[in-house]
């Protein structure tokens, strides 16, 4: 019965396998932002910014502050960071470079670099390691001269992380990207990142540096990693929210083309069905043919839309980013099961009605149509 109708056959999987790739998109999109701000390092790593800024290149605090927070009871060790940020609004293609004392990237990162050497990176003050996403995306090789505004850095390394937002990033030597951006920025850090023993509650923390550094030059405010980088992006994640239902509404569209077809289908052969249900077949069996017809169609269009999601996702190295904080959207096997599930759940329920109504109808006024 499909091949019969190929035309139709086709353009409905068609049409199923762009709304399950608009699907998938969005999911890998929602995947990035719970990886980024639900891991464990999210929650025990704590983030000092300067108190009611956003966007890095309004933030400066003493780059001292480090020494006054790693007295506080439960820090183990205070990383200062520079930020620099080609765009702090959304951006499909953003850059995101922190400066870092060199020598502490190795111990408080867990980077593992694919190319290049440790020590090639700390001897040279104008060197940084690169993010393998960004390398892809950009076709960023061991040795190359990058130039980002006024700066230029050497590509010393490009390192693989578990964490995705990390291999979005490059790393250079704090003081260059500090002397980079300005000659009396030396000794001024965009934020401080906080690590924390396994005993300490990272609130208690929180509020004990924030009270101590009030009586700074600056005052701060102390959150968890991924609180600070959800609150950073606010507006992505309403965005992202919002995309969501865009989803929905894409299950909904499945849902509906797919029932269409299996109507038309059943209108067709309603002298067939009346013809088996005589010769003995029960209306059982007639119902899960066309269960099966629409569940086949809904899981072709899935499986195709599926496998486009994966390919450009894979290929592109696509990420969203703003405000310095970048989202990676990586396809995932939970991504596949969730595309291939839906396709397969929204064919079953697609089928139902058709099905029940051609079990229903009267056999002879069904064997006299013509």
């Amino acid at each position: 019965t499909l091949w019969r109708h190929r035309t139709r056959s086709l353009l409905t999987v068609s049409g199923a396998s762009v709304a399950i790739f608009v699907l998938c998109f969005i999911e890998s999109i929602q995947e990035g932002l719970n990886r980024m701000v639900q891991g464990e390092d999210a929650q025990r790593r704590l983030i000092v910014f300067q108190e009611n800024r956003f966007c890095p290149t309004s933030s400066r605090l003493p780059e001292d502050y480090s020494r006054q927070i790693a007295q506080v009871s439960g820090v183990t060790d205070v990383l200062p960071i520079q930020v620099w940020t080609n765009n702090c609004r959304a951006s499909l293609d953003v850059v995101v470079v922190h400066g870092v004392p060199a020598a502490k990237l190795p111990e408080s990162r867990e980077l593992r670099l694919i190319e290049g050497q440790w020590p090639a990176f700390v001897s040279r003050t104008d060197a940084a390691v690169v993010g393998r996403q960004f390398a892809l995306r950009r076709r960023v090789r061991l040795g190359d001269q990058l130039t980002f505004g006024s700066m230029s850095v050497h590509v010393a390394g490009i390192f693989e992380s578990d964490s995705s937002a990390e291999e979005d990033l490059i790393y250079c030597h704090l003081l260059f990207l500090q002397l980079a951006e300005s000659q009396t920025a030396a000794g001024l850090v965009t934020q401080l990142e906080v690590a924390l023993d396994p005993s300490a509650e990272p609130d208690r923390v929180a509020k004990q540096i924030d009270e101590k550094l009030r009586s700074g030059l600056v005052p701060t405010t102390t959150r968890p990693k991924g609180a600070f980088q959800t609150a950073t992006i606010s507006d992505l994640v309403d965005l992202i929210g919002y995309a969501y239902w865009l989803g929905l509404a894409c299950v909904g569209l499945v849902l509906s083309l797919v029932a269409t077809t299996t109507v038309m289908s059943v209108q067709d052969r309603v002298q067939e069905h009346a013809v088996l249900q005589t010769l003995g077949v029960r209306p059982g069996r007639v119902m899960r043919l066309i269960l099966a017809e629409s569940t086949l169609l809904c899981f072709w269009g899935g499986a195709l839309g599926v496998g486009l999601a994966w390919t450009i996702l894979t290929w592109g190295n696509f990420s969203v980013g703003a405000e310095g904080v970048a989202i990676t959207l990586r396809p995932s096997s939970a991504m596949i099961a969730s595309g291939l599930g839906i396709s397969v759940i929204l064919g079953s329920l697609a089928g139902i009605i058709p099905a029940y109504q051609a079990t229903r109808t009267n056999l002879v006024g069904s064997l006299r149509q013509s």
